[in-house]
């Protein structure tokens, strides 16, 4: 009897254990080892443009500034990737993108920067890496210099975004409160291309990334994705 309660008991703790990277607001990047992959190798299950984005050694870059989208559409769910800079990159990583063809208004996009490069430094603190493009400034600078690989997880559930960036958490942001398509809740401005307010916005689409944008390259790697219920 004794050894069938331990076995339980040790049982409950590997539960609790797998489970645990699944709490929100995340607190660590995820195991995401055996995660299913947000693009086949051969990018079979993706839209885009064939001769500007492609894989090389585990590494999806792009020569243009196009996008690239999962067929699938994700609703709630954690992301996990790397990503790696070229000096001034911009660049993003979108969910919730509802259409493909008119997607900066129909989606969020978390944003990544080259925070360090000189033609970025008087930009809007929700222009900086790891936020929310053009609504929310990141908590903290946590990227990493062009050149050296970072880590990124974006958790979405419902209205409810989370960020983390080499271990920091740089957003916990709800939807629900950016009712306004000019100005954010704290007052600061939008661009105005963002023209539907974040809370209209439907919380189920495509997950994208934006391709060279900014005249300079961006490079991602080991993109996993985990359905939440």
């Amino acid at each position: 009897m004794k050894k069938i309660i331990m076995l339980l008991t040790v049982g409950i703790g590997l539960i609790n254990i797998a489970s645990a990277g699944d709490e929100l607001p995340l607190k660590a990047h995820p195991d995401s080892k055996t995660w299913q992959n947000l693009f086949a190798n051969d990018l079979s299950d993706a839209i885009y443009p064939k001769d500007i984005w492609s894989v090389k050694d585990g590494e999806l870059t792009a020569t243009q500034d196009q996008c690239i989208w999962t067929k699938n559409q994700y609703e709630n769910f954690i992301l996990d990737l790397e990503f790696k800079m070229g000096d001034g990159a911009n660049s993003g990583v979108i969910v919730y993108t509802s259409d493909l063809k008119n997607w900066i208004p129909n989606s969020v996009e978390i944003q990544i920067l080259d925070d360090f490069n000189e033609k970025w430094a008087k930009i809007a603190n929700t222009w900086k890496c790891a936020g929310i493009f053009g609504r929310l400034a990141p908590a903290k600078q946590a990227v990493k210099k062009a050149g050296e690989w970072n880590r990124m997880t974006v958790a979405c559930k419902g209205s409810m975004i989370y960020v983390l960036l080499n271990g920091e958490l740089t957003v916990e942001a709800d939807m629900k409160k950016w009712t306004d398509a000019k100005k954010n809740p704290d007052g600061s401005d939008i661009p105005p291309w963002l023209s539907k307010p974040m809370a209209e916005i439907v919380t189920k689409g495509h997950i994208g990334f934006q391709g060279k944008h900014g005249g300079a390259p961006i490079f991602f790697r080991n993109m996993k994705i985990k359905q939440l219920e």
